[in-house]
């Protein structure tokens, strides 16, 4: 009990097996994401001082060239189909399930203990881990269960990453006797294949999964008539977009609102919420976040910790049975983002008088794109590793499919000169390719502030100019 234990795994039955088997025995879990560089993995397993790092094979290549650097880890199992690909001195977890009894001895699960630490990025560079109790999964299974509309023996398809938002909805169809469908990558023509041959029911979407679903052009070969509930939520939908989601599946959508210090659902637009009368009205309904769930507070405030007015914006602060206890190892960071039992969660909003919510832009130096959470600063930090590069700014900018993409501003020493793919490819190899910006403008200087700092709100409004929102 109490040892940590890190995932490096795509979706897969497996997956589920050792999560759940770890929760109970009293194993904080440290999911890595797939799409991060081995430099993130390597901060975050040292960090948390993990003692076991479970792998898919499809992932050994890159553990191998991790282990040297690894501090803690004195356990590898590989999980695969092929004995044989297994490292020397590494288990095989289809092995180990044949070789023993299930059996577990039983270990005393407190509320307050851990169950997970969840990794999101820092606007110092450093990743800052999530800590989450069983205390604060429970309750997300309950807020999950009352909000989403899961019902009775669901089918219900996982396209997202099960070490994320995607496990998340396990339990809550688990306990309504319904049947989880595993896919281990998203493919609209696997989705759309799938939902035919399994009659799916229900599932978990980003945003851009369901354009990618719109615009695919054999979407009307397959029989989608099982689906009778699509949630979606991790970034900010366009609501042109989703009311041709609309026309396309019918009433269907489930909308959540929520982040990884408050998992999953701080707010829902229900599906019954998502049919309105009036154009006008329902255009607003569309470009919000619903409203706050039965177990969520939600204060909007200003700069000053007081209340706005309504229809004004201010800070989303949240009060809910399923907050994180902090983040690892950062009482600082930890104590200036949760106050008097408050989370401030950097998102700015403005609420109407029906009690809908609507995110207009966030506090914190952020972007979102495709659903994950990007750190700007993290990218910055590589960029000035670049040879001849004095100044460098990373920003989101509007992008139709990934709502957000990663652009970077560069101001490069006299003399010197740089092209864009060759800057692209330096921080993909070290931050990987969800980090790695999707375009770079070469500039003479980088606009300041008064105090001298990089002025964001300036530079991003050149690129959100006539948005109604700047997310």
């Amino acid at each position: 009990k109490g040892d940590n234990v890190a995932f490096l795994m795509s979706n897969c039955p497996e997956y589920i097996f050792c999560e759940y088997a770890l929760a109970k025995i009293g194993c904080p879990r440290i999911p890595l994401a797939v799409l991060l560089g081995s430099d993130d993995h390597i901060y975050m397993m040292n960090l948390t001082e993990c003692k076991i790092l479970i792998y898919h094979e499809k992932m050994a290549e890159r553990i191998m060239e991790m282990i040297p650097q690894l501090k803690t880890v004195t356990t590898f199992i590989c999980v695969g189909e092929n004995l044989e690909a297994v490292s020397d001195g590494h288990y095989h977890l289809q092995s180990l399930i044949n070789e023993y009894p299930p059996n577990p001895a039983p270990v005393e699960i407190e509320p307050k203990d851990l169950i997970a630490i969840y990794f999101t990025g820092g606007t110092t560079g450093k990743p800052k881990g999530v800590m989450l109790s069983h205390r604060t999964f429970v309750n997300t299974v309950f807020a999950e269960t009352m909000e989403f509309d899961i019902a009775w023996k669901e089918v219900f398809a996982y396209i997202a990453p099960l070490t994320h938002g995607g496990g998340a909805l396990l339990l809550p169809v688990l306990l309504r006797k319904g049947r989880c469908v595993i896919l281990d990558h998203f493919d609209p023509l696997l989705f759309l294949q799938s939902v035919e041959k399994e009659k799916i029911t229900s599932t978990f979407l980003v945003p851009t999964m369901i354009y990618v679903l719109l615009d695919f052009p054999k979407l009307k070969k397959y029989n989608t008539s099982s689906l009778s509930n699509v949630i979606y939520g991790a970034s900010a939908i366009a609501p042109e977009r989703l009311k041709q989601a609309l026309n396309t599946f019918g009433p269907i959508f489930t909308q959540l609102f929520g982040q990884t210090e408050a998992p999953m659902a701080l707010s829902a637009l229900t599906k019954e919420a998502h049919i309105v009368s009036d154009p006008d009205r329902e255009k607003e309904i569309f470009s919000s976040a619903g409203r706050p769930t039965l177990h969520t507070q939600i204060k909007l405030i200003d700069e000053k910790g007081n209340l706005v007015k309504q229809g004004e914006s201010g800070e989303v602060v949240v009060r809910c049975s399923n907050m994180m206890d902090g983040y690892y190892k950062n009482p600082q960071v930890t104590a200036e983002t949760i106050i008097d039992g408050w989370l401030h969660t950097g998102d700015i909003a403005r609420q109407d008088e029906e009690g809908f919510i609507y995110i207009v832009d966030r506090k914190k130096d952020m972007i979102v794109s495709g659903g994950f959470n990007i750190f700007p600063r993290e990218i910055e930090d590589v960029l000035f590793e670049f040879p001849g590069v004095k100044g460098a700014a990373v920003i989101g900018v509007p992008n139709e499919k990934w709502g957000e993409e990663v652009k970077a501003l560069i101001v490069l020493q006299d003399g010197i000169t740089a092209n864009e793919k060759e800057v692209i490819a330096f921080v993909k190899e070290r931050k990987g390719s969800l980090m790695a910006p999707k375009t770079i403008e070469f500039r003479d200087q980088i606009p300041l502030t008064n105090l001298g700092k990089i002025d964001k709100k300036r530079i991003r409004a050149e690129y959100w100019e006539g948005k109604d929102r700047m997310v």
